[in-house]
């Protein structure tokens, strides 16, 4: 009986101290980034920022170079999911994406879209590999209004610099914010209009 009574002490000891292990990986680890429910929120943003003015079935984005998941991090917490919590538990969570500050700066990019439509359209502008815009094409704009485009490329780079950095800090995960990026990075290019320039990987501009 004393044996046994050993046997379980020494057994819950070991149990207990598995799962200590478990949870110093864990929290030296970021938290499960949920992709999925990134991208959907990444949608709506762009959705409202262009007003529509994307494919009725928008095309699959091209691979982009970086990673928006974190496996070592998916696997940690699916292990202790698994330890500790029922399976309902495991659902992905939604991205919050109704703050103040995230509203009004997609509310600014939806006020400037008008103003840079035109120059997407012209291929002017177009849509860089890591989420934002640039002049690709000054020698097809007058000289007197490449100031104007510059300021507001710059304008919109600012906006959305600012715009993963809050959906990042509205869902209490600052350490999210380049996986925002490279989410929207993707996201903006699937959803671009036909005829618009995006950047690859490599850099090298591409007419959708």
């Amino acid at each position: 009986m004393r044996r046994n009574q050993k046997a379980a002490v020494t057994l819950s000891v070991v149990s207990a101290a598995a799962l200590m292990a478990m949870l110093a990986a864990c929290v030296t680890i970021n938290v499960y980034f949920p992709a999925a429910a990134a991208e959907k929120a990444a949608d709506k943003i762009i959705d409202d920022v262009w007003r529509g003015a994307v494919p009725a079935t928008p095309a699959t984005a091209p691979e982009h170079s970086g990673s928006i998941g974190i496996p070592a991090s998916i696997s940690c917490w699916a292990a202790l999911g698994a330890f500790l919590l029922p399976a309902a538990a495991a659902a992905e969570p939604n991205i919050e994406v109704t703050s103040p500050e995230v509203k009004r700066l997609s509310g600014s990019m939806e006020a400037r879209f008008p103003l840079l439509e035109p120059l997407l359209d012209s291929g002017a502008v177009g849509l860089t590999a890591d989420g934002y815009v640039a002049m690709r094409d000054a020698a097809g704009v007058a000289l007197s209004e490449r100031n104007g485009i510059r300021a507001l490329v710059a304008n919109e780079n600012a906006d959305r610099a600012a715009l993963y950095r809050e959906i990042a800090l509205a869902n209490g995960q600052a350490q999210w914010e380049a996986q925002i990026r490279n989410v929207f990075a993707t996201r903006w290019i699937a959803r671009a209009k036909l005829g618009w320039y995006y950047q690859d990987a490599g850099g090298a501009w591409i007419k959708k």
